[in-house]
């Protein structure tokens, strides 16, 4: 790590020391550094194909590379293959098809068995595909923009467009509950958006306590109808003057919109998950930790466990087979001097400089 970085770690590891908590069951079980160069945002994990999803950006300069998805092999973490010339943000995948699709411009189309491309799916101008959920209710793809402020829905079956829907508001991370409900956590609108997957249309707008909650990531227990919405504002409210602002999860009834409990988190959240089998939501976040929360009932919640990861691990997935969790960060050189007026970017990490050679790295977690 560079020095930046080791002081990052410091003061990470000071923040889940403040909050308690920090010894648990889970570990990090093992680092594959599979480098590749390009950025990089959502990861997803095919459980029943086994393999990991990563989409990387293209790469300029000497030795330039176009934006691609990577795919890696789900139990050993090695690299398997990768669906070319497709610059995408994430990744979703119908099983029932053997369809995968990708939150590129235009949408890519591929098989999951053999990974050829099987055609590129054309979307508005104006869209800026990011996050990308698959709702095996019927077989449909979603996928979100931020400057349209809507959701694009694909069939899975043959990647015709059936339409958009109008989210009021620049969504991030969505889950499907599997029964007829698509859930859009709404950034800037401090919201969750409920869609009907029938009609495509949102049937409701969850509010948080307060505007200005910054949430990005969403997890949900199906079964008991819990969201789980990883903020990066305390209860919704801005931080106050002279003061950083405190990441919460706010823990909501699915059915309603009722605000269960918030609980804290360790960092700024761009993803989360949750594990059915464990009753447990998982959060991630830029500054390298990893906040587990327990459900012991529908109606009680506590912090298990924060646990450092590696800085810039801000996104997540869940294997469905093993428990395990997968994340995803790389190194960086020193930042070079921001202009006057330059704004730090997201999850945490600051003016940014220069990605390492191959220093990207995927985290496994689980319980030894």
């Amino acid at each position: 790590m560079t020095g930046r970085y080791l002081l990052g770690f410091a003061v990470g590891m000071a923040f889940v020391a403040s909050l308690g908590a920090q010894d648990g069951p889970y570990k990090v079980l093992k680092t594959a550094k599979v480098g590749g160069g390009g950025g990089f945002d959502y990861i997803q994990a095919d459980g029943a194909g086994r393999r990991l999803y990563i989409p990387r950006g293209a790469v300029q300069g000497d030795h330039p590379m176009p934006g691609r998805v990577t795919i890696f092999d789900l139990d050993t973490l090695a690299p398997v293959g990768d669906v070319p010339d497709t610059r995408a943000n994430g990744a979703a995948i119908d099983e029932k098809s053997g369809h995968g699709f990708a939150s590129s411009t235009p949408v890519a189309m591929w098989d999951i068995k053999t990974q050829k491309l099987i055609k590129t799916i054309d979307m508005d101008p104006k869209c800026r595909p990011d996050g990308i959920v698959a709702d095996p209710y019927n077989q449909r793809i979603y996928v979100f923009s931020h400057p349209t402020m809507d959701a694009t829905v694909i069939d899975a079956k043959d990647g015709k467009v059936l339409g958009t829907i109008d989210l009021g508001g620049a969504p991030e991370q969505a889950i499907s509950d599997g029964a007829g409900h698509v859930y859009a956590v709404i950034q800037d609108k401090s919201n969750v958006a409920v869609i009907d997957a029938k009609t495509m249309k949102v049937t409701a707008h969850y509010d948080f306590a307060a505007k200005g909650a910054r949430c990005n990531g969403l997890a949900l227990d199906a079964k008991n109808h819990v969201l789980f919405a990883a903020c990066g504002q305390s209860g919704g409210a801005p931080a106050a003057p002279g003061t950083q602002p405190q990441p919460t999860m706010v823990i909501m009834d699915a059915k309603d919109g009722k605000i269960l409990t918030t609980l804290p988190l360790a960092g700024s959240s761009d993803g989360a998950v949750f594990n059915p089998k464990t009753m447990e939501a998982f959060s991630t976040h830029g500054n390298g930790t990893l906040t587990i929360v327990k459900e012991n009932s529908p109606t009680s919640f506590v912090v298990e466990q924060n646990l450092q990861t590696m800085a810039g691990a801000k996104c997540v997935t869940l294997d469905p087979k093993t428990g395990h969790i997968f994340t995803m960060a790389a190194e960086y050189g020193p930042a070079p001097a921001p202009a006057p007026d330059a704004q730090p970017g997201r999850g945490g990490r600051g003016f940014r400089g220069p990605m390492l050679p191959d220093s990207f790295t995927i985290l496994e977690i689980g319980k030894p």
